[in-house]
C-alpha cells in the first residue's frame, strides 16, 4: 500500500507493518490522519532508521492523543529530562541507580494498565542502545487470538468477565501503597468483558491484559483458574506471534487496545535503553477505521 508521503509494507497476515520513506523528525502534517489509519489496520507500525529527540518523540505521539506522564515506578518516575511524558526503560545502572525502569521485566505476554476503567490507546517506542542478541518485543494480535479459540472455548467464556489485577506492574513488581494480593475475589482490581468487539467491524477480540492475580469473577476460583489457563495457552501460542528485531533508531508504535506484547530475554551485561511514550485515548475518541 503506498501514500504520499510513506509506503506500508505489511509484515505477517495478522498484525504489523514497516513504514518507509518517512523522516519522522519532519512535520507530519497531512500524514498524521494516514499513519493513525495505518495503526487502526495494522496493529502495530515499525519506522525504522529515525534520528528522534525527545522533543521529536513527544511530538510524533501527540499526533494520535494525548501523552500520559511516565509512570512512578520502585525507583520512582524515572523520565527523561525535561519530558515527564517520556518513560525510560532500560537495564542500565549508573553511580549505583537504575537509570530506567523494567531493566529485566516485560519478559511475559501483556497488555498495558488494562486495570484502569479506559486502558491506554497506544504506545511508542524508541531503541537508543540495544543488546546485540536477544531483547525481541514479540506481538500479538488478540482479534487473531480469539479467532484461533476452539469453539467449545468460545462458547464457554461468552458473556464472562475478568478482573485485571491493580497490585503489581507488568515487570511484576508491587505498586507504591499496594500489597501483595491474598485473595483473588476481593483484591484491587478492574472488571473488563473477557470479549471485546470492535466498535466498527464489531470482530471479536480477547482482552486478557495480564495472567498474574487475574480472575474471572463469579466462579470458584479452581475454575476460574483453569478456564485462564486454558485460554493463555490458547491464545500465546508462537505460531499466532510476530517479534520485532531491534536496530538502533527503529521506532515502533503498537495499538494496546487490541494486542498483547513481551520482551525477549537478553544477557545481563548487554545494554538496552529505550525512550517510550504512552498514549491516552482521546477525549472525544479517535474514530476507529476497521479492524
Amino acid at each position: 500500500m503506498t501514500h504520499p508521503a510513506f509506503t506500508i509494507h505489511p509484515v505477517t497476515p495478522t498484525l504489523g507493518a514497516e513504514i518507509r520513506g518517512i523522516d519522522l523528525s519532519q512535520p507530519l502534517d497531512a500524514a498524521a490522519d494516514a499513519l493513525a489509519a495505518a495503526l487502526d489496520r495494522h496493529l502495530v507500525l515499525v519506522f525504522r532508521g529515525q534520528t528522534l529527540s525527545d522533543a521529536d518523540l513527544v511530538r510524533v505521539s501527540g499526533h494520535f492523543g494525548p501523552l500520559d506522564k511516565a509512570p512512578i515506578t520502585e525507583h520512582g518516575r524515572l523520565h527523561a529530562p525535561g519530558f515527564e511524558e517520556v518513560y525510560v526503560i532500560s537495564n542500565v545502572t549508573e553511580r549505583g541507580r537504575p537509570i530506567g525502569a523494567l531493566g529485566a521485566g516485560e519478559s511475559v505476554w501483556h497488555a498495558d494498565m488494562t486495570y484502569l476503567e479506559t486502558p491506554p490507546y497506544a504506545s511508542s517506542l524508541y531503541a537508543l542502545e540495544v543488546p546485540e542478541e536477544g531483547g525481541d518485543t514479540g506481538f500479538i494480535s488478540m482479534f487473531a487470538a480469539y479467532d484461533a479459540l476452539p469453539e467449545g472455548l468460545k462458547r464457554r467464556i461468552d458473556g464472562l468477565s475478568i478482573k485485571h489485577d491493580s497490585t503489581t506492574n507488568s515487570g511484576g513488581y508491587l505498586r507504591q501503597g499496594f500489597a501483595p494480593p491474598t485473595d483473588l475475589a476481593t483484591s484491587p482490581g478492574t472488571v473488563h468483558p473477557l470479549v471485546i468487539a470492535h466498535p466498527v467491524s464489531g470482530r471479536k477480540a480477547l482482552l486478557l491484559g495480564r495472567r498474574p492475580h487475574a480472575c474471572i469473577p463469579g466462579l470458584p476460583l479452581a475454575e476460574s483458574e483453569a478456564l485462564l489457563d486454558a485460554l493463555w495457552a490458547a491464545a500465546v501460542r508462537p505460531e499466532l506471534s510476530w517479534h520485532h528485531r531491534w536496530r538502533v533508531g527503529d521506532l515502533v508504535m503498537w495499538d494496546n487496545r487490541w494486542t498483547m506484547h513481551r520482551r525477549d530475554p537478553f544477557p545481563e551485561d548487554q545494554r538496552r535503553r529505550m525512550h517510550r511514550t504512552q498514549i491516552a485515548v482521546p477525549a472525544e475518541g479517535r474514530r476507529p477505521t476497521g479492524a
